[in-house]
């Protein structure tokens, strides 16, 4: 089993530490694994130690906001050399607009006639890697856990045996605070170009996440995104159907891309999402011996040294 889309505490709405992640990657049998964080590399090391220990196959990654053609989207970067300032550069990017656009989200949340606090975000954040940034699955929680509150009607769907209680946090994120709705707050993000292009500079893979959720209603953006160079398409992952998985398995054929499958794992703001759970029906070894064919990032001892034998 192989699980190239995970999420530490290094990412704003994670839970897992980077050596907590690779041991229940362990315990379940996975083999191989990339821990992905939002616009951030920093867990890269602790795991690939970890890994080597556990005898997991690890490659190192981050998964980067951006921008095309005004629509937000997720860019997956493998093999990376993550000691490289460049991504640095992109975390500090993304952190300098946190603590203005996280004040801007609470007096929207206010607005809609919510009674919540900066000292109650301050709260649910405390233990975050990102303290000044509030995510939306954080106003989520603070909000779910008053108990004045327990019989909101705006609160129903996302509480036990409502429309959306899958995944509530992350299903309250999307209702209110993505794109074109009532909380959102813009965060500038660099054009998918850069991102391609700096994942490149840096010996890495780059591999669109999940596009059957961020290309619903503009797939036509396809053909755009692929003359930007991208190298594969997450075609196996939680939030694809058996037929978007085939659907992007097609596109990544036709295209001459990679294909990669990654769970989307979390921890509590995602309960629904399991790890290793994302229907890939690809033959690990192939995967894996892909990815180390085309990436010529050669920082990582943990990538090469578990490099596939030509025997095999």
């Amino acid at each position: 089993m192989i699980d190239l889309h995970l999420h530490s505490c290094y990412s704003n709405d994670g839970e897992w530490t980077p050596r907590a992640l690779v041991q229940k990657c362990a315990d379940l049998g996975i083999g191989g694994m990339s821990i992905t964080d939002h616009n951030c590399v920093r867990a890269n090391r602790e795991a690939e130690v970890a890994a080597k220990e556990y005898g997991i196959r690890y490659i190192p990654g981050i998964e980067i906001d951006c921008v095309y053609d005004g629509s937000p989207f997720h860019v997956l970067g493998y093999g990376i050399d993550f000691s490289s300032p460049d991504f640095e550069t992109i975390e500090k990017n993304v952190r300098s607009q946190g603590r203005e656009a996280s004040l801007q989200m609470l007096a929207k949340t206010q607005a809609l006639g919510f009674a919540i606090t900066e000292a109650e975000m301050e709260y649910a954040a405390r233990e975050s890697y990102w303290p000044e940034t509030w995510t939306g699955e954080m106003f989520a929680e603070v909000l779910l856990s008053k108990a004045e509150y327990a019989s909101h009607e705006r609160l129903r769907p996302y509480r036990a045996g409502g429309a959306r209680d899958d995944n509530p946090l992350v299903n309250f994120y999307w209702d209110f605070y993505s794109q074109g709705k009532p909380c959102h707050v813009e965060i500038h993000y660099p054009p998918m170009r850069e991102i391609v292009d700096r994942i490149h500079q840096n010996g890495g893979l780059a591999v669109l996440a999940h596009p059957g959720m961020n290309l619903k209603g503009k797939e036509w953006l396809l053909e755009g995104i692929v003359q930007l160079g991208i190298d594969g398409l997450e075609a196996f992952s939680s939030y694809h159907s058996p037929q978007e998985a085939q659907k992007y398995w097609q596109e990544a054929k036709k295209h001459a891309l990679l294909t990669t499958c990654g769970s989307d794992f979390h921890g509590k703001t995602k309960p629904a999402i399991v790890l290793g759970n994302h229907g890939g029906w690809l033959a690990e070894e192939t995967v894996w011996e892909v990815l180390l064919r085309h990436s010529t990032n050669k920082c990582s001892e943990n990538l090469h040294s578990t490099s596939l034998d030509e025997s095999e």
